[in-house]
């Protein structure tokens, strides 16, 4: 994408709650991704986990304030392979801090950093891994209305930071 123009990545998955207290449905602005999958590493050393760019996470943070939507910021864990999502690989990943599983921001961000472009993501929580009624439950027109907000939200931040890193 950005061989073609494009100048930020901003990524919206779905995932699924790990931590037990998280209130379902969320969106969650990923700083930190815990690395279970393989891509990430074909873009950096390995390591348990990769990190958000902290001062686009700062100016997204900021602007999401402005979004009618519950959003917090936190620690995901990324996997390729839902068969992985194990009661154990589950529990592992609450003790380390992650609030949901998703499949996709520790290959985003360790791209990101190894090619220094500005990517951030979101997990919006919309299950709790098939063990409630109604567990795929997204919010209003499947959680559509609430992503475009976000994203926009995202997007006012990037543009905020740019402004301050030109001036």
């Amino acid at each position: 994408m950005f061989a073609s123009g494009c100048e930020l990545v901003v990524s919206m998955t779905s995932a699924g709650q790990v931590a037990p207290d998280l209130e379902s449905p969320c969106v969650i602005l990923i700083d930190r991704a815990l690395r279970g999958e393989g891509t990430s590493h074909a873009y950096l050393p390995p390591a348990i986990a990769v990190d958000a760019e902290p001062g686009l996470i700062a100016a997204v943070e900021d602007c999401l304030k402005t979004v009618d939507v519950r959003t917090l910021r936190g620690m995901t864990w990324t996997t390729d392979a839902p068969f992985r999502e194990t009661r154990t690989a589950l529990a592992r990943a609450e003790a380390a801090g992650a609030l949901a599983v998703e499949m996709e921001a520790a290959a985003l961000y360790a791209f990101g950093a190894a090619q220094s472009r500005p990517v951030v993501g979101f997990a919006h929580v919309t299950n709790t891994m098939a063990v409630s009624e109604g567990d795929f439950e997204k919010g209003p027109s499947d959680g559509a209305e609430q992503a475009l907000a976000v994203v926009a939200a995202a997007a006012r931040g990037w543009r905020a930071q740019r402004r301050r890193n030109a001036g």
